[in-house]
């Protein structure tokens, strides 16, 4: 006995809503492809001039994650609540504030678009804060453009001296990781672990 067909509305449905996940897919991949291409000057600019791609990516980047086992995030705020709440820590591209609202400690967030009323909108190469007002710097799946220099280069400038860099980022985001952290040892850090 064959199972009665499906209704022709909930078939359209279901075609739609499976179209409209790869079409979610194909943008965040085209969007992430242009944050890691570009400068974060270039992100920053793309960004003003469509801000619902960021939404958009935010979206693609929520969908990705749920698959992981862990959100690397969420290492950062075990570690941080280890550590005393008077620490200042500095969120390098915080999407959704995940981590300033995780922790006691005072974050300030900074992304290209406000996903939440606490972040700062700017370009990670230049974050209103002072030289050495931070004791904790994150980039948390956001060390990206290809200035990375001048972006690791403004997380050393408002480290305090002894300040801690914190980096969560896929490993396929580096064609040699120990050519990072040579050039993180160039830059005036030294790698406590990895």
């Amino acid at each position: 006995q064959e199972a009665s067909p499906e209704p022709r509305s909930g078939r359209s449905a279901a075609l739609r809503a499976r179209m409209e996940e790869r079409l979610l897919g194909a943008r965040f991949r085209y969007l992430n492809q242009q944050l890691y291409t570009g400068s974060s000057r270039d992100a920053a600019r793309l960004f003003r001039a469509d801000p619902a791609a960021f939404h958009l990516y935010h979206r693609g980047f929520e969908r990705q994650v749920r698959r992981w086992p862990e959100r690397p995030v969420q290492r950062i705020v075990r570690y941080l609540r280890r550590r005393p709440a008077s620490l200042v820590v500095a969120d390098f591209g915080c999407g959704d504030c995940t981590l300033a609202s995780s922790v006691r400690n005072r974050v300030h967030c900074f992304d290209l678009v406000p996903l939440s009323p606490r972040v700062t909108v700017c370009d990670m190469a230049e974050v209103p804060l002072a030289d050495e007002s931070v004791d904790v710097a994150v980039f948390c799946l956001a060390l990206m453009g290809t200035n990375l220099q001048e972006i690791l280069g403004e997380a050393n400038r408002v480290l305090k001296l002894g300040g801690t860099l914190m980096v969560a980022e896929v490993a396929s985001r580096f064609e040699n990781i120990h050519a990072f952290l040579k050039a993180m040892g160039q830059l005036g850090f030294r790698t406590v672990s990895k």
